[in-house]
């Protein structure tokens, strides 16, 4: 039992012993308290216990940030580990800061973690392979697809799933792949992020644990926020080899159609098989995600990819008339401004909401070649970004205005104002308007989105 392994350790009972929300596992989490605290783990699968241990005093031993291993049992059936508190990644994923800090260590685990390291120890398997590939491709396909009640020609889909298996799978590479990389897995503390689930992890392609960290489904990381993520990954792993972004760009993109196909299917068997309701409201947006993938042909997988615009066809029906969340009363207007022609009226009497000034950043329009275009426009946006002071800026703003959307919404309110202000109403306020115009949509998709670029002549509603 947890509290003998505690007493043995620590030399007295735990003062209490407190459960954890559990995870997608099986696993079970509790915090106990007393001349220590810690989290102890009960595990089911003792191979797998013994994967996460060694591999967290692997890492360790490598000078990563993980949990370290306290005490385990005889029989290795539980653990006690560093208690680093309560705060996910997830929870605070609206801080680029921190999306950036966790992405830029990824490459030190895959790389640096590799070094020495006994794959034969990793659970269930090595290597991440061919056949590996197969079993999630065959995981989607019995656990997802079959449940939608779509029919297809299975030997058509077959010979799809073998040339990607194939094609993505890479024999020769010596790097150490998470396998379920994403925000819910990292924990902050202190302000740096901590890797706390590893123990599927094994050999395998670095691209993988990017793309499951950018492309997790609940967290809906702006397309913006997604591209920063892969810029900041591939000058962090540059480090260790030679990366053609051109090439890592066209593997990310087919590791993402794999990634989201084996990530309905664990959805599908936790949410449809064990009736799980985080799993199933995790669904649309993995869903949506795929949508996005498919707006460009796969053409290497072509029956593939006829079969899941079908299947989308009519699970976006049923999502739409089933699970679809009633839209809300509130609007939020968020308005980009010249200060040179004065702050927005509110319109709706409320007399509520913020107004940003964003003069304090460099601006793009003291230079000739971005006066004719705007903070919509690509050079803008490369040139704000690549400062860095704007995406510090908004993120505090998002700090500021999340809550009180949160509030607005619940309490029933119609009209909440959010304005950005620069000198001309062209640049740093219109990208900054646009941004956290879409940020509102992303975090509260049942909001009523009201965009305007006022000096820019743009009236739009998200």
């Amino acid at each position: 039992m947890l509290k003998d392994l505690y007493e043995k350790k620590f030399g007295a009972a735990p003062a209490s012993i407190i459960p954890l929300t559990p995870a997608g596992s099986n696993r079970q989490y509790f915090r106990l308290t007393g001349p220590e605290t810690v989290i102890g783990v009960i595990g089911c699968s003792v191979d797998e216990n013994k994967a996460f241990i060694y591999l967290a005093r692997h890492f360790k031993s490598k000078g990563l940030p993980v949990p370290g291993v306290i005490a385990v049992s005889d029989d290795g059936t539980e653990y006690l580990q560093d208690d680093l508190g309560d705060c996910l990644l997830f929870d605070c994923r609206d801080s680029v800061e921190l999306l950036k800090k966790t992405v830029a260590l990824l490459p030190d685990f895959q790389y640096r973690g590799a070094e020495d390291l006994d794959f034969s120890r990793c659970y269930p398997v090595s290597d991440f392979d061919s056949q590996s590939i197969l079993w999630d491709l065959n995981y989607f396909k019995y656990c997802f697809l079959n449940t939608t009640g779509i029919s297809y020609k299975e030997e058509l889909l077959e010979e799809d799933f073998r040339r990607m298996s194939s094609q993505l799978s890479t024999p020769d590479c010596m790097t150490f792949m998470i396998r379920d990389f994403q925000s819910r897995n990292v924990m902050i503390r202190n302000g740096n992020p901590y890797f706390i689930d590893f123990q599927g992890g094994r050999r395998g392609p670095a691209e993988y644990d990017l793309v499951s960290f950018v492309m997790q489904a609940r967290a809906a990381y702006p397309l913006y926020v997604k591209e920063i993520l892969i810029e900041t990954y591939i000058k962090s792993a540059s480090r260790y080899t030679v990366i053609d972004p051109d090439t890592f760009r066209q593997r990310f993109r087919s590791f993402s159609l794999l990634r989201t196909l084996q990530v309905l299917g664990a959805y599908g068997f936790r949410g449809k098989f064990e009736r799980k309701a985080h799993f199933i409201k995790s669904i649309p947006a993995a869903l949506a995600n795929l949508a996005e993938l498919l707006k460009e042909p796969f053409d290497d997988y072509p029956y593939l990819s006829e079969t899941l615009a079908r299947m989308l066809e009519s699970e976006q029906a049923k999502t739409d008339i089933c699970e679809e969340k009633p839209k809300s009363a509130l609007t939020v207007t968020v308005t980009s401004f010249s200060y040179k022609k004065g702050i927005p009226a509110d319109l709706s009497g409320n007399g509520g909401g913020f107004v940003f000034d964003c003069r304090g950043m460099e601006n793009p329009g003291r230079y000739d070649e971005y006066k004719q275009i705007t903070g919509l426009d690509a050079p803008v946006i490369e040139f704000l970004e690549r400062k860095g002071e704007i995406i510090t800026f908004l993120d505090h703003c998002f700090g500021l205005v999340d809550p009180s959307v949160d509030c607005y919404d619940r309490r029933g309110f119609t009209s909440l104002a959010v304005n950005f202000g620069c000198t001309g109403g062209q640049h740093r306020s219109v990208y900054s308007a646009q941004k956290m115009a879409e940020h509102i949509k992303v975090r509260f998709p049942h909001v009523n989105v009201h965009l305007i670029h006022r000096e820019q002549k743009i009236d739009l509603t998200l």
